[in-house]
């Protein structure tokens, strides 16, 4: 599919601009700027007032000010290294205009002795008397026209000035063409929103500040078309998908009446409803992708397990995938009562499976004599077959992209995929992120969840911190210490939990063990193992544990240097605790003075623990980019759009996309052609490949 003709000038060179030269193009780059139509989506930050005034009286210095002035004398310096000055006169006073490192004969030129001209620039006051240091504007009366009253300030990199930049802009505006509209009608008109022309002339014509903010009508719909092209993509990815036709898979529901009768209670509201999403997903003739968000011990692992069961009640198969062994062998033991009392044969297949053990794992598993198996990746390799996979599950998103749910997709003929995730993320995001998926969200606690007790305590306290744990280690209880993170190096992480397991276990005895990133991997599980059993009653760690670790007797978590952990990560550490019948305390250590986004972190976190609303905070916080660390989260860098501030628009481009998609699969229509524009001027490569395909 070829790009359209009337957008081949916004591809040309940027050299083909008036004023871009080879240098000022190769250094636009830096702004994200290759072509010209990236200056339509360059837009200006903030703006300076240039509206006429009569004389500088008229203002409070210091301030921007723009007034005519007849010029006078000029005061060349008379020591080398002294400013230049000249004095000027507006319609009620006189002032000083001062340049540093100026030519003589270059000020002389530009400003006349004798002559009018009008200047703009910041006005001080300088032991009492006005000056203005090296004007932004000196223009000759009759080109005062080309002066907006108000001007647009953009973001700058080196080698690149404001007024290149707003020429280079007005050369690209010139070459914006009038589009067909791609926004639906009906929205269009709800909003007010401009056409697409239109609100490129607004943005970079702002009549003052208010045109400026993110809440104006023009940036609102240049937002909307950056999330609606990147939802469009995300639709076109899920419809590809879809076509792979699924097998429908029903199940009689008998084996999961056994495992819920089993259970000490009922199920809540939310996981009745996401298991009810999920079945009716496997019964229908599409490939399921859908997402399993919860919170931290929101009882997702009884979801996916039911889920499973869906599918050998179909007569096939599932696998649970985690991303780490001892998050598997933690999965298989919470399975394992719920396995027996369904009467399904569930079994742990690990990188550690050798020999005849793992051959005879592999012939059971080939010949469906295995229903349910939980597993790391070694569940991808060459010799791992299953007899009729129908269900994959997978734990932990963030470290399984999309090519890898592709992988997994190849191993069972039309495996459905459910993906499990612990991270709460606010809608905005959870749309940016996943919107090729369906997702369902378990956000209320199972019945026996106690609410875990968090306080703040400063460093300095950290004897009394110790003494406190003696006590609880004496009355047979378990505790997490978790260390901070020191500067992004494991080394050093390692350097300070090894300090600070020697301190606790010269203060506690052998009762103390450690895991850190820098061990081999069946260290790390001997000492969680050890953990688990009760051997060890502290247990030092670095961040290894955040993910999934269950030990329900720990019933104490100290966080150290709290402040230095993002909110989420916080969160998730607390969510170790809380899991068994115990009261649970967490304690936020911090090194005083706290910053300000500090003790407002530690303050959110003590004040609640509902995983959903941390996460908004977190955003308001920290912006996207941050929260889901850019480097991993595949999160789309937006350029117009800001998802703090116009995240309610995310859901509107999902609806809308979906819709559009819905109605018209190859996006020939009138307003699918419009899309398709709008998919070539925002880079939506991946996109135009995928209508090429379809």
């Amino acid at each position: 599919m070829s790009r359209p003709p009337e957008l081949f000038p916004l591809f040309a060179g940027l050299e083909t601009l008036e004023g871009v030269g080879e240098k000022t193009a190769a250094a636009m780059a830096g702004l994200g700027v290759e072509r010209p139509k990236d200056l339509l989506f360059l837009l200006p930050h903030s703006g300076v007032d240039r509206a006429r005034k009569a004389s500088v009286r008229e203002v409070v210095p210091p301030c921007v000010v723009t007034v005519e002035v007849e010029v006078g004398a000029h005061f060349p310096p008379r020591v080398k290294g002294k400013p230049y000055r000249v004095m000027v006169r507006d319609a009620a006073l006189e002032f000083t205009l001062v340049f540093f490192h100026a030519r003589g004969d270059f000020l002389q030129r530009l400003l006349p002795t004798g002559q009018r001209r009008l200047i703009s620039g910041r006005v001080e006051l300088f032991d009492g008397i006005a000056q203005m240091v090296h004007p932004d504007h000196v223009l000759r009366p009759e080109e005062a026209g080309e002066l907006p009253a108000f001007e647009p300030v953009y973001p700058l990199t080196a080698g690149v000035t404001q007024k290149v930049v707003a020429k280079a802009v007005a050369g690209a505006l010139a070459r914006a063409p009038d589009l067909p509209e791609w926004i639906d009608g009906p929205l269009l008109a709800r909003e007010g929103w401009p056409s697409w022309r239109d609100a490129l002339l607004a943005v970079h014509g702002p009549k003052g500040a208010a045109e400026i903010a993110p809440t104006h009508p023009a940036r609102q719909r240049l937002a909307y078309d950056e999330l609606l092209a990147h939802q469009l993509t995300l639709a076109l990815a899920r419809a590809t998908l879809r076509k792979q036709k699924g097998l429908p898979t029903v199940g009689d529901g008998r084996l999961r009446a056994k495992v819920i009768e089993s259970l000490p209670y009922a199920l809540t509201g939310a996981q009745a409803r996401a298991v009810g999403e999920i079945a009716a997903d496997m019964e229908g003739p599409f490939r399921m992708n859908r997402l399993l968000q919860g919170d931290v011990g929101a009882g997702k692992t009884l979801v996916a397990f039911l889920a499973l069961l869906v599918a050998v009640e179909a007569g096939g198969q599932g696998v649970m995938m985690a991303p780490t062994e001892i998050l598997a062998r933690q999965h298989f033991a919470g399975l394992e009562p719920l396995a027996a009392a369904a009467g399904v044969r569930l079994e742990l297949l690990t990188g550690r499976d050798k020999g005849a053990e793992r051959a005879a794992k592999l012939r059971d598993l080939a010949e469906g004599r295995i229903a349910v198996l939980v597993g790391t990746h070694a569940v991808f390799q060459r010799d791992v077959e299953f007899r009729d996979l129908r269900l994959a599950v997978v734990d932990e998103q963030h470290r399984f992209g999309v090519a890898q749910r592709m992988e997994l997709g190849a191993k069972g003929a039309a495996t459905d995929t459910l993906v499990m995730t612990a991270t709460p993320i606010p809608r905005s995001l959870a749309l940016a992120t996943y919107g090729d998926m369906d997702v369902s969200v378990l956000d209320e606690k199972p019945p026996g969840r106690k609410p875990i007790r968090t306080a703040l305590v400063s460093t300095a306290r950290i004897d009394e911190v110790v003494g406190h744990l003696a006590k609880a280690v004496a009355e047979g209880r378990q505790a997490y210490w978790v260390c901070p993170l020191v500067e992004e190096s494991e080394v050093l992480d390692y350097a300070s939990a090894e300090a600070r397991f020697q301190h606790l276990r010269a203060a506690l005895g052998d009762v103390v063990g450690m895991v850190h990133g820098q061990m081999p991997p069946a260290e790390k599980d001997a000492a969680m193992a050890r953990f688990v059993a009760g051997e060890t009653k502290v247990l030092v760690a670095t961040t290894v544990i955040e993910v999934g670790v269950n030990v329900p007797n720990a019933s104490i978590m100290v966080i150290e240097r709290a402040e230095t952990f993002g909110l989420a990560q916080l969160h998730q550490l607390r969510g170790r605790v809380g899991r068994g019948a115990a009261e649970s305390t967490c304690l936020l250590m911090y090194q005083a003075p706290l910053s300000e986004g500090g003790e407002r972190r530690l303050k959110v976190l003590r004040d609640t623990e509902d995983g959903f609303r941390i996460a908004e905070e977190d955003l308001a916080m920290r912006g996207a980019g941050d929260l889901i660390g850019t480097a991993q989260s595949g999160l789309p860098r937006f350029r117009v759009a800001d998802l703090e501030r116009q995240g309610a628009l995310m859901a509107i481009a999902q609806s809308d996309a979906r819709r559009l998609l819905a109605d018209d699969p190859t996006l020939t229509g009138s307003r699918g052609k419009a899309a398709r524009m709008l998919l070539w001027l925002l880079d939506q490569d991946r996109a135009i490949r995928l209508i090429g395909v379809g």
